[in-house]
Parts: structure tokens; sequence; C-alpha cells
């Protein structure tokens, strides 16, 4: 498992929590699983463990703070205690046994979310035994999580840590119209997925359009064409719209469940079409996405994001119309024929309408490691193009609106009091070349830190085995 280096002190809180966790998850009530009046879609037999590392409260004085919100406070201080934001301005009063941060010449900003990634299920090394992130056995496979593939040990974890990134969601691959469930987690070292998982966040159901799905099952079972993968979509929402009216009835309790049985596939469509999941589409070109939310609106599902939209900036007004987000690559494009009509301004033209939800995510194992400086690259094609972004606008690129997409933005993603104190400590303007996260903190808990190596985790696949003469085998 990831662990910081020679900190006793901290490994020892670790292990307290943890075993907290465990104690608290097996404890925890677990609705029935097949429930004929009243039936949840959602209920979790795998339910979070996680539990914040004990910490006392701590004071970063005299900072810019970028909280989130679309402001930028100067000469500013952030309060954290019992794992919460308490209060940010000038001048707070540190209560006793606090931790006082100078933050003379340093930025804080909130813990940056990674909306979609793969770390876990394709972690480094990438090897075919580590290769758990697409179920390419069917188009579509609902029920499969990308959970019960994450590796906590994968290295990763720890780099996009250092990276500042303090939550992030687990997807499937894209080689299925419907991939599965992804899973969103807490970025904390831990012995198994549950330990790092986000209390209460939605599941987030991955679906893809386009060329991956037709590419992977054209020489199999199909589908082979676009029209293809769209009457694939639509089966699978007709079957889960009869699956739904036979297990909840009139929707007041008169269900009979008429003797059908629990169906791990229909589970989740029920689940996303209810609203209690949320929809997460790799989708490229601008047609497509309009018709996915044809598609959305024709089975009464609501769009979280769409990934990868290269042509996003296309449709901005309507994604802003229909709340949906747009996750996209800063400057990635041209790779294959949907990629290909992709701009660098993209993201500045889905951030720019009123209510427009712009996105940067990585999609890799490296560029998570540096998702801020992938929004600089943003702001300096906008200002090329005549838009300008100050850095409290930009940094929602890479918090509140990722947590707005993943259904957790009422518990994370600013610097408010009462939300969960997941905060960066940068060394300068973290839109910046030169940035670095200098301290990373989780629920108010420093897990990071660039100048203490005993803060600096690494997991245990990093360490090796003593061969007994002071070697590794």
């Amino acid at each position: 498992m990831p662990k910081p280096l020679a900190a006793p002190l901290l490994a020892g809180a670790i292990a307290t929590a943890l075993l907290a966790g465990c104690a608290a998850g097996q404890t925890k009530d677990t609705p029935p699983a097949d429930r004929a009046v009243g039936v949840s879609f959602t209920d979790d037999p795998y339910p979070s463990t996680y539990r914040p590392i004990p910490s006392p409260p701590v004071l970063i004085a005299g900072a810019t703070v970028l909280t989130g919100t679309g402001a930028r406070l100067d000469g500013t201080d952030v309060l954290m205690q019992d794992g919460r934001i308490v209060a940010v301005g000038r001048g707070l009063a540190a209560p006793a046994g606090a931790v006082r941060v100078d933050g003379t010449g340093k930025w804080v900003t909130p813990g940056l979310i990674d909306v979609h990634s793969h770390l876990g299920v394709y972690p480094s090394p990438g090897v075919n035994a580590h290769s758990d992130g697409n179920e390419a056995t069917a188009p579509v496979t609902p029920n499969v999580w990308a959970e019960h593939s994450v590796w906590p040990q994968d290295p990763g974890f720890a780099t996009a840590l250092a990276g500042g990134i303090t939550s992030l969601q687990i997807l499937p691959g894209s080689a299925n119209l419907i991939g599965g469930r992804g899973v969103t987690l807490k970025n904390v070292p831990a012995t198994t997925y549950q330990a790092m998982k986000f209390p209460g966040a939605p599941w987030g159901l991955k679906m893809a359009c386009g060329e991956n799905p037709k590419r992977v099952y054209g020489q199999k079972s199909g589908p082979a064409t676009r029209m293809g993968n769209v009457a694939g979509y639509r089966a699978a929402f007709i079957e889960a719209a009869e699956y739904m009216r036979k297990r909840k009835g009139d929707g007041n309790g008169n269900g009979n469940n008429n003797g059908s049985k629990r169906d791990l596939k229909l589970d989740t469509l029920a689940g996303a079409m209810s609203g209690q999941i949320m929809v997460h589409i790799h989708c490229y070109r601008a047609d497509e996405m309009a018709t996915m939310l044809d598609l959305a609106r024709e089975f009464g599902f609501k769009v979280a994001a769409f990934h990868h939209g290269v042509e996003a900036y296309k449709l901005a007004d309507r994604l802003a119309a229909e709340g949906v987000c747009g996750a996209l690559w800063a400057d990635w494009w041209g790779f294959k024929m949907e990629a290909f009509d992709g701009i660098q301004e993209n993201i500045a033209l889905v951030d720019r309408p009123q209510g427009g939800c712009a996105i940067v995510h990585s999609d890799s194992s490296e560029g998570i490691q540096r998702l801020n400086q992938e929004a600089a690259k943003v702001m300096a094609q906008a200002r090329r193009a005549g838009m300008e972004i100050p850095p409290e606008r930009a940094i929602r690129w890479i918090t509140a609106n990722p947590a707005r997409s993943m259904g957790i933005l009422d518990r994370t993603g600013t610097l408010e009091p009462g939300k969960m104190a997941d905060v960066v400590v940068w060394n300068g303007n973290p839109f910046s070349v030169y940035a670095k996260a200098e301290q990373v903190y989780v629920d108010g808990a420093r897990v990071y830190d660039r100048h203490d190596p005993a803060r600096q985790p690494r997991s245990d696949f990093m360490l090796g085995h003593d061969n007994g003469q002071g070697g590794v085998r």
C-alpha cells in the first residue's frame, strides 16, 4: 500500500484511521439486496471505510487564496480544523495547538480533482497483468464496477498527490458502448479501495460513442457502425425501463416485482435513469454529443459531462443551457479521425457562455500530475484569441467544476466553511510553469510535503524486497 517513508507518527495515525474505518464499515447498515417495494438500484454492498487521518488545527496565514468560487483573496488566511474548512479571511486567530503555516508568497487553492482517471485500473507499470480497465467481452457491460479493479498500490496515486490531486474519479475504459460504473476516491494511502472511497459520492456511469466501440466490436458481434452504436444504447435503456417498471411498481410502493430477479446490468442503467448515478460519456464530435443529448431526453437521464469532446466548442451554448459539463484536454487533437477538428481554445469557449462548465481532465497517469499546467495552457491560448481568463476563474476547471459533474460539490471543490479541508499550498501562482505543490492536505491532514521526505507517500510496489544482503531482488 502507499505509505510515507520514515514517518512513524503519521503511519500510526493512518493505521488507526483505517482500522477505525474498517470497523465502522463492518457495522454500517446495508439495505437488503432485493426488495419488492421501494427498491433501490444503488445500494452499496461495498461501502466506503474511509476515515480522515486525525490532525491538529492548521492555520495558513497571509497567502493568495483562490477559493474556487470565483474569488481571489490576497494576504488571506485559511483555517482548518476537524477535517473541515473553518474560515477564510484576514487576521484569523489560530486555536490552541494549531500548526501555523507561513503563506507569504504562497498561493492556496482547493485540492485538485480529476474527473477522468484510470489510475488503479490501468496502473503503472502498465503490464498485461494490470490491464483491468476494459471488460471488452460485450458491447454493453454496465454490470461491472471499476472499483473492483482498483489496485491501491498503483504508484500513480502518489505522483498525482504530489501534483495536488486530492480526489479523482476512476472510470472503466472506452471499449464498450456502456462500460460500467466509475468510482470516486480520496487520494490517500490505503490497503483497500474501500478505504479510499469518497464517502457518499454517487457512482458515475461510463459510456462511449464514436470510433472506439465500433473498432473493438466491428469484427465480433457488433456494433460496427455509429448507427449500430445508437441502436445498442437504445436497446439497453429500453430493457432497463421495463426492468424499472417491474421492480418499482407505480412509484407509490405498489410494485409486486412481477417475479423478476435482480439484474446487475439493469440496476446500473436504472440508477442512471433515476438520477442516482452520474452519466459520463466519452464523445469527441459535436454531432454525436447532440445525438447523445437526444438519447438522454428519450430515456430520461441526465448527462453530467462529455469527456474528450474536442468539438465541444461547436455546441458550447447548448451544453451550458442543458447544464452539461465538458471534461476536456488542453490541446490533444488529431490522433484519430474523430479528434481531427480540435482547437486549443476549446475549453475557453465551453467555459464562456453563462452557465458554462469547463473541466480540464487528464485520462493520463502523467497528465494528472500537472492539471494546473494543462489549465495554464488553455489560459495562454485564450489570451492569444482575445479572451483574458484570470486565475480565479481558471481554478474552477480543476476544482469546483469536476466536483459538480461528480456530484460532490456540496462537500469539496471550493474553500468554503464547512467543506472538506482538501487544500493545496503552492510555491507561487499555480498557473506558472514553475509552480509546484508544496503541501497537500486531505480533510485537514498534511498527507504530502515537498520538503519533508516523511510525508511523501510511496507505494509498497516501489519499495521492493530486501534480499537480506542490502539489495533488492
